[in-house]
């Protein structure tokens, strides 16, 4: 089956982006949104923004420990200059090469690298992300103070335990080469996700919210799986749709819930944009030394 040209899947993306936005404003006021940004306190937003920085640093780390099992040693440097400069290609540049598609790119150009092994630490890097976004959300779940959720605790505890060995068998069964950093990668995901869960606790600070905060947390993770979904730009009308439905379900803030979204969003495209240093002048990319390397071993 021939793959739509690139320009249609884009404008499909946008088009849905468009309607699920349009969607959510007629349900909602968009007078009360701004009323509680209004609220916001720029310094826990200053923190937030910090706690989102740092976590994509680990996140970056964590990519180039899968590099180095390629025999690709990247400086932490370079694969953070690369890193953002993915992020500004994956929001901004939606009609152009993905980020991912080019780092993988000037991964296998330059250093020479099997194409299926770049594709597959790049997805597997995707996944474990994924996984721990998972279990956090599982985590709260059974924390939660809501009886149907509490009804379903024995099952999401098994699935949470469950999903760990399931990655794990995969990646000891047809990605062999990066298993030896199974659970570092574990680690850093871990500390990627609950420096952004610190991010939207801020958030929620920021604005003045001080019940339901392990409601608005567990939302957040799940728009966060939702969005990788590659149905709109960059997450953008799906991820508030969850936040929206994710309240209603839960029986939060509507109101609340969408002005978090909101503000992460804005949080995300403010850090993303400065990738737009690299999108002129591309990233030299430097290996550690040898010496460095051997140093490592």
């Amino acid at each position: 089956m021939t793959k739509p040209p690139k320009h249609i899947t884009t404008a499909l993306k946008v088009i849905i982006s468009a309607i699920l936005i349009y969607f959510i404003f007629t349900k909602i006021d968009i007078n009360e949104i701004g009323a509680v940004l209004k609220k916001a306190k720029a310094f826990y937003i200053v923190l937030a923004v910090l706690l989102f920085v740092f976590s994509k640093a680990i996140a970056s780390v964590r990519l180039n420990l899968y590099f180095h099992q390629l025999k690709v040693h990247l400086t932490e440097k370079s694969n953070l200059q690369l890193y953002l400069l993915g992020m500004f290609y994956n929001l901004f540049l939606p009609g152009g090469i993905g980020g991912d598609a080019y780092k993988g790119y000037v991964i296998k150009k330059q250093f020479k690298v099997d194409t299926k092994k770049i594709v597959s630490v790049l997805v597997i890097d995707r996944l474990s992300g994924l996984l721990l976004l998972f279990i956090f959300a599982c985590a709260l779940s059974v924390i939660i103070d809501i009886e149907w959720l509490q009804n379903l605790k024995i099952l999401i505890i098994t699935t949470l335990f469950a999903s760990v060995l399931v990655f794990w068998f995969l990646i000891k069964k047809f990605f062999n080469y990066i298993l030896s950093v199974f659970w570092t990668s574990f680690i850093f995901s871990a500390l990627v996700q609950l420096a952004q869960l610190g991010s939207i606790f801020l958030v929620l600070m920021s604005l003045g919210i001080e019940t339901d905060l392990i409601g608005y947390l567990l939302i957040f993770l799940i728009s966060s799986i939702v969005s990788v979904i590659p149905l709109t730009i960059g997450g953008i009308g799906s991820r508030e749709i969850t936040f929206f439905y994710g309240a209603t379900l839960l029986g939060l803030n509507e109101t609340v819930s969408l002005s978090i979204s909101m503000l992460f969003f804005l949080i995300t495209a403010s850090v993303s944009f400065f990738g737009i240093l690299y999108h002129f002048k591309k990233p030299e990319l430097k290996e550690i030394s040898f010496t460095s390397r051997v140093g490592n071993d």
